[in-house]
């Protein structure tokens, strides 16, 4: 045999060798993950046959569960801390937080849609919950220089097709959020014109809808004006910069 023959015989045993310690190694990997759902508690295993995961996994639209776009899940996701000490993950944990919040359904039929326990679904909401809170500044801010007001001011131009806008940094308006009101005398001030309990959100947006500023927690009766007086955006002359204004409807008056 010559030598060449003799180097191809050797190639071909190499390669039989690499394939044999691959499957065999391929066998172990299997093994292992097989023994780990096995020993995974039953409470942390996740029902992909849940009807709103199956849909959220096979990338259907993910608004009319949870009242969030796919690119917002995932950039929901992003902000949050990922480090979970439990088997549920992040993914899920996030999906539970945005179903509570888009359905305003109670703890124990979130615990149903999802197949989890009720408890969990208790926890899920106020760890996820404190994150958010603490990461809103991340997200939720005034323009922070001199460019991104001129995006603004610009996109309003653009939206009003006029360039009186052009000093415009923001809108502004309130909205009621119902509340189950505190007992005694002070539950009458939490009505609203429309006799529904509540506390105000009062928001400034950008041009794309954004919220870059945030204040709640007056009750439903006060009028939108004074909550804008008192506000940090006002008493603190945070925002508008000199020579630009924000945009509000006809119940607030001109400052």
């Amino acid at each position: 045999m010559d030598a060449e023959n003799i180097l191809a015989t050797v190639v071909f045993l190499l390669l039989e060798e690499l394939q044999q310690i691959t499957r065999h190694r391929q066998v172990i990997l299997l093994r292992l993950i097989q023994d780990h759902v096995q020993t995974r508690p039953l409470y942390c295993r996740i029902n992909l046959s849940v009807p709103v995961l199956d849909r959220f996994f096979n990338d259907d639209d993910t608004r009319p569960n949870f009242h969030l776009s796919r690119e917002s899940v995932n950039m929901l996701l992003n902000h949050l801390n990922q480090d979970r000490r439990h088997c549920w993950g992040a993914t899920i944990e996030v999906l539970v937080f945005a179903f509570w919040l888009a359905s305003g359904a109670s703890y124990r039929v979130v615990s149903r849609v999802f197949a989890i326990p009720h408890s969990t679904v208790h926890r899920i909401v106020h760890r996820v919950t404190e994150e958010v809170v603490a990461i809103r500044h991340q997200v939720i801010h005034l323009p922070r220089t001199s460019e991104d007001l001129h995006i603004v001011s610009h996109g309003f131009t653009e939206l009003a097709r006029h360039r009186a806008f052009l000093k415009a940094a923001g809108a502004t308006d309130c909205c009621h959020v119902r509340i189950k009101p505190p007992s005694g005398p002070d539950g009458q001030c939490y009505r609203s014109r429309k006799l529904v309990p509540s506390i105000i959100l009062q928001a400034v947006c950008d041009h794309q809808g954004r919220f870059i500023d945030t204040y709640v927690g007056w009750p439903g009766s006060v009028h939108d004006s004074r909550v804008l007086r008192n506000s940090p955006v006002y008493r603190q002359a945070i925002s508008p910069p000199p020579g630009h204004f924000i945009l509000a409807d006809g119940g607030y008056p001109c400052l």
